[in-house]
């Protein structure tokens, strides 16, 4: 298992409007979920179930996290 620090996640060097964005965020967020999968699976969780529960904790994140328009605020 490569451990890495999972508090450290480079800022953007695009505007969210640029076409290379996500592509910057996927190599940015990459490492950091596979390290993340890494953990759970050596912890004896299955890999591919805690990916599942990863998109699904994603999803259900935003969901929870939608207040009115432009309150700014966020629920975690």
């Amino acid at each position: 298992m490569n451990v890495m620090n999972l508090n450290v996640i480079p800022p953007p060097a695009r505007a969210a409007t640029d076409l290379n964005y996500e592509a910057d965020l996927k190599v940015a967020l990459d490492p950091i979920l596979v390290e993340l999968l890494d953990r759970a699976e050596a912890a004896g969780w299955d890999r591919r179930k805690a990916a599942y529960t990863v998109m699904f904790l994603a999803a259900r994140n935003l969901t929870d996290s939608k207040g009115p328009p432009g309150n700014g605020s966020s629920a975690g």
